[in-house]
């Protein structure tokens, strides 16, 4: 069986630099670390968890918190924590996925119970009340998704914001002067997904500055209930010439819609999603759209609180941490179609 000498001697470095490397408990630099690190992956070496735990009071496991709700897109979601657990397992933390319903309860037991390092909160709501025990517990946590209060956590997540008025900017730049956003089921506003306002209110108000009409309404997350919304969409609404998605089932269903109907995009409807590239290829989707980032942000999010975990130092100072949206041109973006 591998042991921490073996790792030492493949990295060429002491036996008490390579176990200060996986700990965390000194300043090493990045250099020996990486030579530490590819030693562990190439030897396959696994430290024993229970000597580790009562070493260095770590377990070197991460709970992540999360929900996998019926009114929305399960594959989404899972996009977001293959980033945490990817980028987890290159630092060397096991992750522990949580998913029952008493968020509260679950993040209260397990930081009394010392079984994790720290906590990555999944389904952030705008009125969150996990917040307020991971403010008390001495664990760190990051969250991927952005509070209505982040103070006193470190928040990671897409500038929603900038993301609708990036939609409307690039259509109305095309000549478009009417479009319809489909958004996530009403339900996910209900329970405190402030994505969904965030991105709708500020393409309506983007584009009232542009003289845009915009028409918003709520889609299904399953199939078929969303492909009859998006039929009754288009139905509602023939003259507009533009469609921006913030709802991946919707983005999934669409191309069949277009395609029963005889419409192709960008010729009859400029399309522009919001959804991971994963989520494009999964699919084969063709239509331009801003990355949701989900991968990205699930491993900033690690990376930010791996490195609180391992400075064992608290801190007033927390970051949030916003990514800009960027559009991915697929070729569903072009001008108007002329008027019938």
């Amino acid at each position: 069986m591998v042991n921490i000498g073996d790792v030492a001697r493949a990295a060429g470095v002491s036996r008490s630099t390579a176990s200060y490397a996986l700990s965390g408990k000194r300043t090493i630099s990045p250099a020996v670390r990486q030579n530490v690190e590819r030693a562990v992956r190439e030897l396959g070496y696994t430290p024993n968890a229970g000597a580790r735990a009562l070493a260095t009071s770590r377990t070197n496991v991460l709970a992540v918190l999360g929900q996998f709700f019926d009114d929305e897109f399960a594959p989404a979601m899972l996009q977001y924590i293959l980033g945490i657990t990817n980028r987890a397992r290159e630092l060397g933390f096991d992750t522990l996925l949580v998913t029952e319903s008493d968020g509260v309860g679950a993040l209260t037991r397990i930081a009394a119970s010392r079984m994790v390092d720290g906590f990555v909160l999944l389904n952030v709501a705008e009125f969150d009340e996990r917040l307020a025990p991971l403010r008390a517990i001495s664990q760190p946590g990051a969250l991927v998704g952005l509070p209505g209060d982040p103070a006193g956590v470190d928040a990671f997540d897409l500038d929603f914001d900038a993301a609708g008025r990036l939609m409307v900017d690039r259509l109305h730049e095309m000549g478009h002067r009417e479009l319809t956003l489909v958004s996530q089921p009403e339900h996910v506003v209900e329970r405190g997904g402030a994505y969904v306002w965030r991105l709708a209110d500020a393409a309506r108000a983007r584009a009232d500055e542009h003289g845009i009409r915009l028409h918003h309404v709520f889609g299904s997350s399953h199939q078929p209930d969303i492909g009859r919304d998006l039929h009754a969409v288009l139905d509602a609404h023939p003259d507009a010439t533009g469609l921006l998605l913030n709802n991946e089932a919707a983005a999934a269903a669409l191309p069949s819609v277009l395609a029963s109907r005889g419409l192709t995009s960008p010729a009859d409807l400029s399309v522009i999603g919001r959804y991971s590239d994963e989520f494009a290829r999964t699919f084969s989707l063709p239509f331009s759209a801003i990355d949701s980032a989900a991968d990205l942000l699930g491993r900033r999010a690690v990376e930010h609180l791996v490195s609180r975990v391992r400075s064992d130092a608290p801190t007033d100072s927390h970051v949030v941490d916003l990514i800009a949206p960027v559009i991915d041109d697929r070729g569903s973006i072009a001008a108007p179609p002329p008027r019938r």
